[in-house]
Protein backbone atom coordinates (compact mmCIF):
# COMPACT_ATOMS: atom_id res chain seq x y z
CA UNK A 1 0.00 0.00 0.00
CA UNK A 2 1.12 3.46 -0.50
CA UNK A 3 1.86 5.96 1.89
CA UNK A 4 -0.54 8.58 0.50
CA UNK A 5 -4.27 9.69 1.10
CA UNK A 6 -6.64 6.30 1.99
CA UNK A 7 -10.01 5.62 1.33
CA UNK A 8 -10.76 4.06 4.83
CA UNK A 9 -13.99 2.18 5.63
CA UNK A 10 -14.69 2.24 9.21
CA UNK A 11 -17.60 -0.04 10.81
CA UNK A 12 -18.83 1.01 14.24
CA UNK A 13 -17.64 4.60 13.75
CA UNK A 14 -20.48 5.78 15.85
CA UNK A 15 -18.50 5.59 19.16
CA UNK A 16 -15.73 5.00 21.13
CA UNK A 17 -12.79 3.64 19.29
CA UNK A 18 -14.45 3.65 16.07
CA UNK A 19 -15.34 7.40 16.27
CA UNK A 20 -11.39 8.05 17.58
CA UNK A 21 -10.13 6.23 14.48
CA UNK A 22 -12.14 8.34 12.35
CA UNK A 23 -11.44 11.49 13.60
CA UNK A 24 -7.39 10.47 14.00
CA UNK A 25 -7.23 9.29 10.27
CA UNK A 26 -9.62 12.13 8.98
CA UNK A 27 -6.90 14.73 10.62
CA UNK A 28 -3.74 12.46 8.95
CA UNK A 29 -5.76 13.19 5.64
CA UNK A 30 -7.12 9.96 4.82
CA UNK A 31 -10.83 9.67 3.58
CA UNK A 32 -13.29 7.95 6.23
CA UNK A 33 -16.14 6.06 5.70
CA UNK A 34 -18.30 5.56 8.63
CA UNK A 35 -20.75 2.54 9.07
CA UNK A 36 -23.24 2.08 11.96
CA UNK A 37 -26.51 1.55 13.30
CA UNK A 38 -26.61 5.52 15.05
CA UNK A 39 -27.47 7.72 11.69
CA UNK A 40 -27.63 10.84 13.94
CA UNK A 41 -24.72 10.08 15.53
CA UNK A 42 -22.79 8.73 12.45
CA UNK A 43 -23.87 12.39 10.88
CA UNK A 44 -22.98 14.52 13.23
CA UNK A 45 -19.32 13.12 13.13
CA UNK A 46 -18.60 13.21 9.21
CA UNK A 47 -19.61 17.19 10.02
CA UNK A 48 -17.59 17.49 12.67
CA UNK A 49 -15.11 15.80 10.10
CA UNK A 50 -15.50 18.01 7.45
CA UNK A 51 -16.15 20.87 9.51
CA UNK A 52 -12.52 20.66 10.41
CA UNK A 53 -11.25 20.41 6.74
CA UNK A 54 -11.12 16.51 6.54
CA UNK A 55 -12.92 14.21 4.09
CA UNK A 56 -15.55 11.97 5.30
CA UNK A 57 -18.95 9.85 3.79
CA UNK A 58 -21.03 8.04 6.36
CA UNK A 59 -23.63 5.32 5.46
CA UNK A 60 -26.32 3.32 7.97
CA UNK A 61 -25.08 0.08 8.38
CA UNK A 62 -25.66 -3.19 10.64
CA UNK A 63 -22.57 -5.36 10.61
CA UNK A 64 -25.37 -8.41 11.09
CA UNK A 65 -26.35 -7.84 7.90
CA UNK A 66 -24.33 -9.30 5.12
CA UNK A 67 -25.98 -7.43 1.93
CA UNK A 68 -25.73 -4.33 4.37
CA UNK A 69 -22.13 -4.69 4.49
CA UNK A 70 -21.49 -5.66 0.91
CA UNK A 71 -23.86 -2.31 0.14
CA UNK A 72 -21.63 -0.38 2.49
CA UNK A 73 -18.55 -1.51 0.90
CA UNK A 74 -19.29 -1.38 -3.00
CA UNK A 75 -21.08 2.09 -2.47
CA UNK A 76 -17.57 3.20 -1.70
CA UNK A 77 -15.73 1.31 -4.38
CA UNK A 78 -18.08 3.21 -6.82
CA UNK A 79 -17.71 6.99 -5.44
CA UNK A 80 -13.94 6.21 -4.82
CA UNK A 81 -12.97 3.34 -7.07
CA UNK A 82 -11.17 1.81 -4.31
CA UNK A 83 -11.32 0.67 -1.05
CA UNK A 84 -8.20 0.55 1.06
CA UNK A 85 -8.38 0.17 4.36
CA UNK A 86 -11.52 -1.71 6.31
CA UNK A 87 -11.23 -0.86 9.92
CA UNK A 88 -13.69 -3.79 11.29
CA UNK A 89 -14.36 -2.36 14.46
CA UNK A 90 -18.40 -2.81 15.24
CA UNK A 91 -18.57 -4.80 18.87
CA UNK A 92 -20.94 -5.63 21.52
CA UNK A 93 -20.08 -6.11 25.12
CA UNK A 94 -23.15 -7.49 27.50
CA UNK A 95 -21.42 -9.12 30.46
CA UNK A 96 -22.85 -11.40 32.63
CA UNK A 97 -21.65 -14.69 33.98
CA UNK A 98 -22.75 -17.97 32.04
CA UNK A 99 -24.72 -19.58 34.92
CA UNK A 100 -27.10 -16.25 34.12
CA UNK A 101 -27.95 -18.03 30.76
CA UNK A 102 -28.96 -15.09 28.61
CA UNK A 103 -28.41 -16.99 25.22
CA UNK A 104 -29.83 -13.87 23.58
CA UNK A 105 -27.00 -11.79 24.59
CA UNK A 106 -24.68 -14.64 23.78
CA UNK A 107 -26.37 -14.49 20.10
CA UNK A 108 -26.10 -10.82 20.05
CA UNK A 109 -22.36 -10.65 21.13
CA UNK A 110 -21.31 -13.74 18.45
CA UNK A 111 -23.49 -11.74 15.45
CA UNK A 112 -21.97 -8.93 16.19
CA UNK A 113 -18.22 -9.39 17.09
CA UNK A 114 -17.78 -12.99 14.77
CA UNK A 115 -20.67 -12.56 12.04
CA UNK A 116 -20.06 -8.74 11.72
CA UNK A 117 -16.20 -9.69 11.45
CA UNK A 118 -16.44 -12.21 8.73
CA UNK A 119 -19.09 -10.06 6.59
CA UNK A 120 -16.73 -6.81 6.63
CA UNK A 121 -13.99 -9.55 4.99
CA UNK A 122 -16.85 -11.18 2.76
CA UNK A 123 -17.24 -7.13 1.15
CA UNK A 124 -14.17 -5.83 0.58
CA UNK A 125 -11.56 -9.17 0.02
CA UNK A 126 -13.07 -9.60 -3.28
CA UNK A 127 -12.48 -5.44 -4.39
CA UNK A 128 -8.69 -6.03 -2.39
CA UNK A 129 -7.74 -9.04 -4.31
CA UNK A 130 -8.78 -7.47 -7.76
CA UNK A 131 -6.30 -4.72 -6.84
CA UNK A 132 -3.80 -6.86 -5.78
CA UNK A 133 -3.59 -4.71 -2.53
CA UNK A 134 -5.29 -3.83 0.78
CA UNK A 135 -5.52 -3.68 4.55
CA UNK A 136 -8.04 -5.18 6.69
CA UNK A 137 -8.08 -4.37 10.62
CA UNK A 138 -9.69 -6.75 12.99
CA UNK A 139 -10.22 -4.50 16.47
CA UNK A 140 -10.05 -7.04 18.94
CA UNK A 141 -9.33 -6.39 22.91
CA UNK A 142 -6.70 -8.03 25.34
CA UNK A 143 -9.78 -10.15 25.45
CA UNK A 144 -8.41 -12.08 22.51
CA UNK A 145 -5.86 -13.50 24.78
CA UNK A 146 -7.12 -13.73 28.34
CA UNK A 147 -10.63 -14.59 29.58
CA UNK A 148 -11.95 -12.78 32.60
CA UNK A 149 -15.21 -13.73 34.39
CA UNK A 150 -18.76 -12.17 32.83
CA UNK A 151 -16.95 -11.90 29.83
CA UNK A 152 -16.44 -15.32 28.31
CA UNK A 153 -18.83 -15.53 25.38
CA UNK A 154 -16.91 -11.91 24.62
CA UNK A 155 -13.47 -13.26 24.62
CA UNK A 156 -14.66 -16.42 23.00
CA UNK A 157 -15.70 -14.40 19.80
CA UNK A 158 -11.89 -12.02 20.10
CA UNK A 159 -10.49 -15.13 20.08
CA UNK A 160 -12.05 -15.97 17.00
CA UNK A 161 -11.38 -12.76 15.73
CA UNK A 162 -7.64 -13.40 16.26
CA UNK A 163 -7.53 -16.87 14.61
CA UNK A 164 -9.68 -15.34 11.46
CA UNK A 165 -6.91 -12.58 11.28
CA UNK A 166 -4.15 -15.08 11.21
CA UNK A 167 -5.99 -17.80 8.78
CA UNK A 168 -6.50 -14.67 6.47
CA UNK A 169 -3.03 -13.33 6.67
CA UNK A 170 -1.99 -17.04 5.63
CA UNK A 171 -4.12 -16.63 2.89
CA UNK A 172 -3.51 -13.54 1.33
CA UNK A 173 -0.01 -12.70 0.99
CA UNK A 174 -0.43 -9.56 -0.96
CA UNK A 175 -2.91 -8.02 1.51
CA UNK A 176 -2.07 -6.80 5.15
CA UNK A 177 -3.79 -8.02 7.66
CA UNK A 178 -3.75 -6.62 11.32
CA UNK A 179 -5.31 -7.49 14.95
CA UNK A 180 -5.53 -4.06 16.88
CA UNK A 181 -5.95 -4.42 20.64
CA UNK A 182 -5.72 -1.97 23.22
CA UNK A 183 -4.20 -1.60 26.68
CA UNK A 184 -7.16 -1.51 29.29
CA UNK A 185 -5.02 0.71 31.76
CA UNK A 186 -4.61 3.35 29.65
CA UNK A 187 -8.17 3.33 27.20
CA UNK A 188 -5.74 5.30 24.75
CA UNK A 189 -6.95 3.98 21.31
CA UNK A 190 -4.62 2.57 18.66
CA UNK A 191 -6.11 4.88 16.06
CA UNK A 192 -2.80 5.09 14.12
CA UNK A 193 -2.26 1.49 13.80
CA UNK A 194 -4.50 0.74 10.85
CA UNK A 195 -1.77 2.75 8.67
CA UNK A 196 1.23 0.96 10.05
CA UNK A 197 1.22 -2.09 9.41
CA UNK A 198 4.02 -4.66 9.51
CA UNK A 199 6.27 -6.02 6.67
CA UNK A 200 4.19 -8.44 4.66
CA UNK A 201 5.49 -11.76 6.07
CA UNK A 202 4.50 -10.41 9.45
CA UNK A 203 1.26 -9.08 8.27
CA UNK A 204 -0.65 -10.27 11.15
CA UNK A 205 0.28 -8.61 14.41
CA UNK A 206 -1.09 -7.72 18.00
CA UNK A 207 -1.08 -4.00 18.69
CA UNK A 208 -1.07 -3.01 22.15
CA UNK A 209 -0.41 0.61 21.92
CA UNK A 210 -1.05 3.89 20.46
CA UNK A 211 1.41 3.66 17.13
CA UNK A 212 2.39 6.60 14.50
CA UNK A 213 2.50 5.95 10.87
CA UNK A 214 5.76 5.38 9.05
Amino acid sequence: MTTGSKIVLITGASSGIGAATARQLAADGHHVVLGARRTDRLSALAQEIRAGGGQADHHELDATDLGGMRAFAEAAHAQHGRVDVLVNNAGVMPLSTLDRLRVGDWNRIIDVNLRGTLHGIAAVLPLMRARGTGHIVNVASTSAYRVDPTAAVYCATKFAVRALSEGLRQENTALRVTIVSRRERTGRPTHRAVLKGPSPPAASMNVTHPVTPT
